[in-house]
């Protein structure tokens, strides 16, 4: 009764789903994998997020490359805004989806050094050319103390943003500190700050929100799922068996099919 099995139709059948366990079982490990980075990386942001604020220069300085456990750390600098060499950062949206600039300002330090501030998000005037300096509320003047959350340099490669060439006067595609080194023939502090405080008058530049957590239990339920469906498998297997038995001592003894005693595999 079990020779259906060595059938062509039955083989096939067999080694698609000797193929499909492994399969699914090597997916569920993956998206397990991807919960242990998305869970390490939440906590690492918010042990970042909440770390004592430092002196920026403690995590950085000119030519350095922020680190993973560097990035989202709290730090302060003393110094004044630099608004003539002011720039913004073209296609960047704000909580609402919305098509604007983030400001990027250079703040210069007791000793010369640059540091990178981005204010903020603005709205982009549809009435104005894309080519024309938007209007960017001015920071205060004088020597404040400024707090915000470090970042590293942005690249095509980490966020797919192109570099394009030709813009606009004043205008960027990526926040690259050696790229502004270069603009402003000044030594700047690696990576960017974006600035927590103090708040903006009149709420604008609309400053950045807190990095937000990724979904890491949606993957957990993902490596769950995929086990779930490799356990289905071979119980489907044996269904289509048992069925496959049944019909054909049905036919064998002319009773209908659900008339016959199922066959214990």
């Amino acid at each position: 009764m079990y020779r259906f099995l060595l059938s062509r139709q039955w083989v096939i059948l067999t080694l698609v789903a000797l193929l499909l366990i492994p399969t699914m079982i090597r997916l569920g490990i993956w998206q397990m994998h991807r919960y242990d980075e998305r869970t390490a990386r939440n906590q690492l942001v918010a042990d970042s997020l909440a770390a004592k604020p430092v002196p920026v220069e403690r995590l950085t300085a000119p030519g350095h490359a922020v680190t993973r456990n560097e990035r989202y750390r709290t730090v302060t600098a003393t110094g004044h805004f630099d608004t003539d060499d002011e720039v913004v950062v073209r296609r960047r949206t704000n909580g609402d989806d919305e098509v604007g600039y983030h400001v990027l300002t250079p703040f210069v330090l007791p000793d010369g050094k640059v540091l990178l501030v981005n204010r903020g998000w603005i709205p982009a005037d549809r009435a104005a050319s894309q080519s024309a300096y938007p209007k960017v509320p001015a920071p205060p003047s004088g020597e404040l103390t400024v707090t915000g959350r470090l970042m590293p340099d942005e690249t095509t490669e980490a966020s797919g943003i192109k570099d394009l060439e030709g813009l606009p006067d004043r205008q960027i595609m990526l926040i690259n500190s050696e790229q502004e080194a270069r603009r402003l023939d000044a030594r700047v502090l690696g990576g960017y700050v974006v600035q927590t405080g103090p708040p903006s008058k009149g709420e604008t530049p609309q400053q950045l929100g807190k990095p937000g957590k990724e979904d890491a239990a949606l993957n957990y339920a993902y490596a769950v799922q995929w086990w779930l469906f490799a356990a289905g498998v071979p119980v489907g297997w044996v269904v289509l068996v048992r069925r496959e038995l049944r019909d054909r001592r049905a036919r064998a003894t002319g009773q209908p099919a659900s008339e016959s005693e199922p066959a214990a595999v």
